[in-house]
């Protein structure tokens, strides 16, 4: 039964995505009637969201149960602020993937379009039914159909190289979630009796903290999508998928998806204060600065542009485990506010990635000498979208790295202070390298880009490109409602 009117809306928000990922295949005949379905659900499900924002604001959890397969373990849903915070940063940037994606596929000549905006439509489902999740047993199913429905995305190509990357991402991310996540689950339903997500946490104070910090880790490796390493395999793997998939792996759903879990379960099932007391997170937040520098070392390596940009979001996706493992407010503040740096960064810089590919069929960092004069426009997205993540102003990254790094001040882990510090620097280095060769570079330009044979993308993913760009900018001077959001956790 309904509980209430916001109730339903959290109802609504899952359940829309997979009815326009139904709409959507009856379509495919009809080009644009397809995308114009696609941007209805989309606009449809941001309507369906954004009332719930002011609820939650104020205090209201609005939510209810699904249903009960089995006597204790509900499905079921229910709105908290890091749920919100994901569920409208996912909103946001599916409407904008969508423009880039219609530029994308029709500028690329891409085969099967229809199964691709089906699948991502579903996809979206997916990711909204782990942000609302009232319990373990929901976030479980919901993060398990998130890895089947982009199954089929990373492998649109059909090709055997992308059937291979397909099967690395399958293999790890199931193979993590059954081996480690469900263990973990099940433990934590054996020590408290429930798996309900709880302020304060649901495990007992008196937990052995021996207990607690295997229980963490299990929990930290279970959810693969978070990437640490040695569980990240998975993600440079899946760039054989399109160039909109990868924004969506990285920017609107999978990852975000990993990360939000291990900030959700953090806070909510293990609690600040029991973790702060038992010193049971420190061995991830350890391991998540290893991840933060390797991965960042990897990325200077690495002269595919998507490669590189894949092991730049494994070193970023860190930042946010750091938060979250550092134990406190400050930290949780940092981490849920870097979910949305990141995801505006990195889809902008995915998005430039694939605008380079359709407009100039290029795919190296080696080859862009000189690029930045026949696309200025998406050169310049790029640089803004890289000093977002290295944390410069004027961008929103500078204030989700503040806080990270006042976190590792307040919780006395210096040395994890200075992995951001280096990050940062790495950052710079095999980010910025990237727009200086575009504009500034002194190596002879390759002779299409004197010549004016290369021009900007196709229209439509040049203003997804402006779009998202402007919201690196643009939230750097208004973060306040996110601030306010994330800090009535509760």
């Amino acid at each position: 039964m309904l509980t209430s009117e916001p109730g339903q809306l959290p109802v609504i928000a899952v359940a829309l995505p997979f009815v326009g990922a139904l709409v959507i295949s009856t379509l495919g005949r009809w080009q644009n009637l397809r995308e114009a379905a696609s941007f209805a659900t989309a606009a449809a499900l941001l309507l369906a969201i954004l009332p719930l924002w002011p609820v939650v604001a104020d205090g209201g959890r609005p939510g209810m149960i699904l249903a009960e397969p089995i006597a204790g373990m509900p499905i079921a849903l229910q709105v908290e602020p890091l749920g919100l915070l994901f569920a409208v940063v996912a909103a946001a940037l599916w409407p904008v993937t969508i423009l880039y994606a219609i530029g994308y596929m029709r500028g690329h000549h891409e085969k099967n379009q229809t199964r691709f905006f089906a699948f991502f439509a579903m996809a979206i489902g997916a990711t909204l039914l782990v942000a609302f999740a009232a319990n373990l047993f929901t976030l479980f199913l919901g993060y398990e159909l998130l890895t089947l429905l982009t199954f089929p995305l990373v492998t649109h190509h059909g090709t055997a190289k992308a059937r291979a990357g397909g099967m690395r991402y399958l293999g790890i991310l199931l193979g993590t979630s059954l081996a480690f996540l469900l263990l973990a689950i099940i433990w934590t339903w054996q020590l408290s009796g429930s798996g309900d997500f709880l302020a304060g946490g649901l495990l007992a104070k008196d937990t052995d903290p021996a207990t607690l910090t295997l229980l963490y880790l299990l929990f930290a490796f279970g959810i693969g999508k978070a990437a640490l390493m040695p569980f990240h395999g998975w993600l440079p793997a899946a760039m054989v998928a399109p160039t909109p998939v990868s924004a969506l792996l990285h920017a609107v759903a999978v990852v975000k998806a990993g990360v939000f879990c291990v900030l959700k379960i953090t806070y909510y099932i293990f609690g600040l204060d029991l973790l702060q007391d038992s010193g049971a997170s420190d061995v991830v937040a350890y391991i998540a600065g290893a991840t933060i520098l390797i991965a960042a070392l990897i990325a200077l390596r690495q002269d595919n542009l998507k490669r590189r940009l894949a092991y730049s979001t494994i070193s970023q996706l860190s930042y946010i485990v750091l938060g979250a493992a550092l134990a406190t407010s400050t930290g949780m503040l940092g981490g849920g506010l870097h979910i949305l740096a990141h995801a505006v960064a990195k889809i902008t810089l995915f998005f430039c990635a694939g605008a380079i590919l359709v407009a100039a069929h290029k795919s190296s960092v080696s080859e862009l000498h000189g690029i930045g004069r026949a696309m200025p426009i998406t050169m310049t997205a790029f640089f803004i979208g890289a000093i977002t993540l290295i944390g410069l102003p004027p961008t929103i990254g500078l204030w989700s790295k503040w806080l990270l790094g006042s976190a590792a001040v307040e919780s006395g882990h210096f040395v994890l202070l200075l992995v951001l510090l280096l990050s940062s620097l790495l950052n710079i280095v095999y980010l910025l390298e990237i727009p200086a060769k575009a504009f500034f570079s002194t190596a002879p330009a390759a002779a299409e880009y004197r010549q004016g044979a290369v021009k900007e993308a196709p229209l439509p993913s040049v203003i997804a490109i402006c779009l998202t760009s402007a919201a690196c900018l643009a939230l750097f001077f208004f973060p306040q409602p996110f601030y306010a959001l994330l800090a009535g956790l509760s």
